[in-house]
């Protein structure tokens, strides 16, 4: 899966994006029709410790799935996107395969 990563008003060090793009490779498993990703870090200027952001979309045939998370780290908000990706991915696959 082609995977596009930004990070905003900051520069993500190679083993933050190695480990979001492994992540995301696992969806894989999960269904092998994602045709490619956008990832955007983002930290942000609000008070508590959960102040970094982690956006993913995920674009499969005739739709896009998208997960937001916000954790105290890039790490943790990554995982907790992919697990909501996950159900996403097995609704989207029950529901299409429901179709055919």
């Amino acid at each position: 899966m082609k995977v596009q990563m930004q990070s905003v008003h900051f520069d993500a060090d190679q083993k933050l994006l190695d480990f979001i793009q492994q992540r995301l490779n696992k969806l894989d498993h999960f269904y092998d029709r994602i045709t490619d990703g956008e990832v955007i870090l983002r930290v942000n200027n609000k008070d508590g410790v959960a102040n970094k952001t982690v956006e993913i979309k995920l674009m499969v045939p005739g739709s896009t799935l998208f997960s937001t998370e916000d954790a105290t780290s890039f790490e943790a908000a990554t995982d907790a996107a992919v697990e909501a990706l996950k159900s996403q991915i097995s609704k989207y696959k029950a529901k299409h395969l429901a179709q055919h």
